[in-house]
């Protein structure tokens, strides 16, 4: 192929719906394209290696061999690896997006596609590849037959002029790094004019200073081998920090010896926060799934201590002081075992709670309050809330939370002082700004901003900041959990946070939560606890020591208490006392059989039956609530209060229910029988 743009070129289409072939077909054809035409990824394989074309447009979703696979094959295949790949995808997520250009890819068109945007793309990709064959031809000719500097620059600038459509950056230096050519691409990525730029020097206003070491590097490989490819961090007129994709050559003169370097830079910033967000998202979703795991067998750990501790207060009263004190270090200590190991989920998956609509500005009152009465006076405080502000569906506890963690480690992050300031405003997240973001939508958010001018955070430390447990205060002083609950919170709210800092500028955190269009309720405050009224509950759990807790609780409280250790033994229970069991409470997570297949049993027998699921682990409380039948979700380990207010909640709908009528009805006619089997009581 030549550099003559007359000759449009030859295009393969790849799509397995024949319309979409005969559409493109004949409009790339009318554009004076040579067309070919695939509906597989296996046939558009050997078309391109039999005559490979000019540029393929390939679609993604096919059956059989899809367009990613198909273009992974192309690129390792040597007579096809140069041809570039469009993607033709109806698809909008970001991953998806990453994952095409990882593997090749050049661009993507959007279906339904638009005509002129095909053309425009599809010429500019050739103009492209034209570009880089004729340089790659020039810089060869350039070898052999320039004898003179001046001859070599002017062949350089008269090609590079031909690059300016491109949005690379293109410049050539002398080996001194000065710059002799500086094409339209580097003005937009760097922000200097031509003029500024020529006849400086790279390594003085295109590099921060610790980023010299690698450009020495980068000398001794050209010098070795001519060529020279890789990453570089580089800042651009507004100081801002970028990443590109930079690939240097080292142009000689007629006699071999070094004269010049041809620098081409692609801008790959967004690329590498992407990637970087969605490397950090996986390590803290496996470290999320290793924590459920592990809570749950904490949980059954920590509820029969809980319950018992509270128990022996009852059962004890007239105890002695030093019995009693013994007994309230259990419970304080089992129920902050409890709060550790919600936390560490909390960072994971977040936590559901009661969703009302909040104001943030009246959270932002709250802690503006407590930070004038309890922080340093050496820290100075600032609170800007924009009028108008929109609300959030969320929890007010747990936002609350989520800022109180924020403004504390501001405080402790500027231990001589200096200013704290709070922020929020309206702001409307566009397409562009959702997609280098992996947890957010276009649509309207409320940001909220937690800014101080303390000691700030290395980028080593900032990649880790929401793991839990990981924590850069001394011993004693902190237990690396309270960021990553804001991480959980946020993300359990459908929101995101984003984080900026440098060491010794100090720290901005900045969180977005999608707004809704309503009015705050007022808090709901919690029922009254009462004692049952002889109800018979079924307890199934395959931890014997909850059994027994539970039902001592319950007991205690007034209620009959069937208990079984598994799936079966409930199954077989409840056969026998179904018309007078009123509620049943089942673990989810047993052996031989869980809770969920335990629960479809139970109501194949009655399936008017009333269920309170309970488990180890909250990461499957959405999911568990959710269960047909299921009417409510308890999470290990839960104190007495909660139980009783449960089981109180629960009666009280069933003795509204005319259904139910019968079986409460009914207890005395079976009373005689639950008390001869006193296996079961």
């Amino acid at each position: 192929m030549n550099t003559n743009f007359n000759n449009k070129g030859v295009i393969l289409i790849v799509d397995d719906t024949p319309t979409n072939l005969a559409v493109l077909f004949d409009f790339l054809s009318n554009a004076g394209f040579t067309v070919l035409i695939a509906e597989d990824g296996e046939s558009a394989i050997a078309r391109a290696e039999y005559s490979p074309p000019d540029l393929i447009l390939l679609d993604i979703i096919m059956p059989g061999m899809d367009g990613f696979e198909t273009c992974r094959r192309l690129k390792v295949s040597e007579f096809t690896k140069d041809i570039p790949i469009i993607f033709m995808t109806s698809l909008s997520d970001t991953v998806d997006k990453v994952t095409g250009l990882n593997l090749g890819a050049v661009d993507y068109v959007t279906k339904p596609l638009q005509h002129e945007e095909v053309l425009a793309r599809l010429e500019l990709h050739l103009r492209l590849r034209n570009l880089t064959k004729a340089l790659q031809e020039q810089n060869l000719r350039l070898e052999q037959e320039i004898s003179k500097r001046t001859q070599v620059e002017a062949q350089i600038l008269q090609q590079a002029a031909l690059l300016d459509i491109t949005t690379d950056a293109i410049l050539v230096k002398d080996l001194d790094h000065q710059i002799r050519y500086w094409n339209k691409g580097a003005e937009n990525l760097y922000g200097w004019n031509a003029q500024e730029a020529i006849g400086n020097y790279t390594n003085q206003f295109l590099y921060r200073p610790e980023a010299l070491p690698q450009l020495q590097n980068v000398e001794k490989s050209l010098a070795e081998f001519g060529y020279w490819q890789g990453e570089l961090q580089q800042v651009t007129k507004e100081g801002k920090e970028i990443t590109v994709a930079s690939r240097w050559t080292l142009v000689r003169d007629q006699q071999g010896e070094p004269e010049s370097f041809l620098t081409v830079n692609t801008d790959i910033t967004e690329k590498k926060q992407l990637e970087i967000q969605f490397l950090r998202a996986q390590r803290l979703e496996s470290i999320g799934t290793l924590a459920g795991g592990i809570a749950h067998d904490l949980n059954n750990i920590l509820t029969p201590i809980l319950t018992a501790a509270q128990l022996l207060q009852i059962k004890l009263p007239n105890t002695d002081e030093r019995n009693r004190q013994m007994f309230k270090t259990i419970e304080n200590n089992a129920k902050r075992g409890a709060a550790l190991v919600k936390q560490v989920l909390q960072f994971a998956r977040g936590v559901e709670g009661d969703r009302t609509i909040v104001q943030v500005s009246q959270l932002f009152s709250e802690i503006q309050q407590i930070v004038k009465e309890t922080f340093p006076k050496s820290i100075e405080f600032s609170l800007n809330i924009k009028p108008n502000l929109w609300s959030v569906l969320g929890d007010a506890t747990h936002l609350h939370q989520v800022f109180m963690n924020l403004v504390v480690n501001a405080r402790d992050a500027m231990p001589n002082g200096g200013l704290l300031s709070i922020s929020a405003e309206n702001l409307y997240v566009d397409e562009h700004y959702a997609r280098m973001n992996l947890d957010a939508y276009s649509g309207p958010y409320i940001v909220m901003t937690v800014a101080d001018s303390g000691i700030g955070m290395t980028p080593e430390i900032l990649d880790r900041i929401f793991e839990p447990f990981f924590t850069t205060k001394d011993v004693g002083h902190g237990t690396g959990l309270g960021l990553s609950t804001v991480r959980g919170i946020i993300k359990s709210h459908g929101g995101f946070v984003n984080v900026y800092s440098k060491v010794g500028k100090g720290t901005e955190f900045r969180v977005f939560l999608p707004a809704v269009e309503a009015i705050a309720a007022p808090v709901v405050q919690d029922i009254e606890l009462l004692k049952g009224n002889g109800e018979l509950i079924l307890v199934v759990d395959d931890e014997a020591k909850i059994l027994e807790t539970t039902k001592i609780t319950l007991e205690t409280y007034n209620y009959k208490v069937l208990t079984a250790s598994d799936g079966v033994e409930a199954i077989s229970i409840y056969a026998q006392y179904k018309d007078v069991v009123s509620v049943v409470l089942v673990d989810m997570m047993m052996p031989s059989m869980d809770g969920k297949i335990t629960i479809k049993t139970l109501q194949r027998i009655n399936p008017q039956v009333t269920i309170i699921a309970v488990s180890g682990s909250m990461l499957a409380s959405n999911k568990l609530v959710e269960l047909p039948g299921i009417k409510t979700f308890i999470s290990k380990p839960y104190t007495t209060k909660e139980l009783l207010q449960t089981l109180h909640r629960m009666l009280c709908k069933e003795l509204k229910n005319p259904e139910s009528i019968n079986k409460f009805g009914r207890w005395d006619g079976v009373m005689t029988k639950l008390i001869l089997n006193q296996n079961y009581l």
